[in-house]
């Protein structure tokens, strides 16, 4: 019996998702992206900061997509993306969507592809290269608490990408053997993050590896939140933000991105 289209966008994401392959790390980032267009598509600005990922989208129909209206939607949502975040969080999520309608069309879910004329938009000119030995000796220095020391280390120290690092699990980590567990994103690390990691996860069995410093607000999805402390997951725009006001202690105005080691 063939596979009845979906109604609603939102399931219509779900089962892309579940046929993707993807990790669950990997599913959760791609729903959020997929749910900033829904916004755009019922008319409506998507929500900003730490209550994006909290934000219930629009109930609206995937026929949405096939409307004469739906490519300008779209268009005008991603200029008002582009001036809120990067041009490279923006193409990704540009492209989550384009690869889901390709899915729905040549499922016959919609017929037309109001993405087809969306414009990725320029990457910022090459960033300033990681870190030197002697600026990491300076960095590491620094009388900086635990949490930061241990994800400045391990982002150096393994040259994953801060996402990536930002989205494990206590129990995603194999303590002895200085890695990831199967299954999981691979990183790899050394001395200088295996002595700083069991003192992070102490006590913690499971939940978001690196922690807000405050209880997680009411609605944060499990996936985000300590079974043992109440607190959620660290955002990315978080730990920018720590690791900078650092570095402006040193006089200097490096950026997160430049502690991945060269690979």
């Amino acid at each position: 019996m063939a596979e009845l289209p979906p109604v609603e966008y939102a399931v219509a994401v779900e089962r892309y998702l579940a046929a993707s392959g993807l990790t669950e790390g990997s599913r959760r980032v791609y729903r959020i992206g997929l749910d900033t267009w829904a916004w755009a598509l019922a008319g409506r600005p998507a929500p900003t900061g730490p209550g994006r990922r909290r934000a219930r989208p629009p109930v609206l129909p995937l026929a949405l997509l096939d409307h004469p209206d739906a490519a300008a939607r779209l268009g005008a949502a991603v200029t008002r993306r582009a001036a809120a975040t990067d041009a490279r969080t923006l193409n990704r999520e540009l492209s989550t969507l384009r690869a889901a309608v390709a899915w729905w069309r040549a499922r016959g879910w919609i017929a037309q592809d109001p993405t087809a004329d969306l414009c990725a938009h320029p990457a910022p000119a090459p960033a300033a290269g990681p870190l030197t030995p002697d600026e990491l000796r300076t960095l590491f220095a620094l009388r900086a608490p635990l949490r930061e020391q241990t994800l400045w280390h391990l982002l150096h120290e393994s040259g994953a990408a801060i996402e990536t690092v930002l989205a494990l699990n206590t129990d995603d980590l194999d303590l002895p053997a200085r890695r990831t567990r199967p299954g999981h994103p691979a990183v790899r690390w050394q001395a200088g993050t295996a002595r700083l990691l069991p003192l992070l996860v102490a006590g913690r069995a499971a939940g978001p590896l690196f922690l807000t410093d405050r209880r997680a607000p009411a609605g944060t999805a499990p996936t985000d939140r300590c079974p043992h402390t109440g607190r959620g997951r660290l955002s990315y725009r978080r730990a920018a933000e720590l690791f900078t006001a650092h570095a402006q202690r040193l006089g200097t105005d490096w950026t997160l991105r430049r502690l991945r080691s060269a690979r």
